[in-house]
């Protein structure tokens, strides 16, 4: 068998066809792990805002009850009462 001009210029183009269609793969397999990392790292972004938040009502909660335990009506009550509401309707949705 001769080689030639024609064949390894034949082959150069396979070679180069292939490490682009590689390279475009991997661009695109690159792509989507970093969209996943990036997802999962906002999803635990969120979950620690979530338990910051929680924590926040339960003070708030706390403080409104001590407001009640010294003569407070009228607003404080309602507010105990939605807060309470609200604690026991997010507990229920994690489960």
């Amino acid at each position: 068998m001769y080689i030639d001009a024609d064949i390894i210029i034949k082959a150069a183009s396979i070679v180069t066809a292939l490490g682009v269609l590689l390279g475009g793969l991997f661009g695109v397999w690159k792509s989507i792990t970093k969209a996943q990392e990036a997802d999962r790292k906002q999803t635990e972004q969120i979950k620690a805002i979530q338990t910051e938040q929680t924590l926040l009502c339960y003070a708030v909660l706390a403080c409104l009850k001590g407001l009640k335990e010294q003569g407070c009506n009228g607003p404080v009550t309602e507010a105990i009462e939605k807060m309470d509401k609200h604690l026991n309707k997010k507990a229920h949705e994690q489960e």
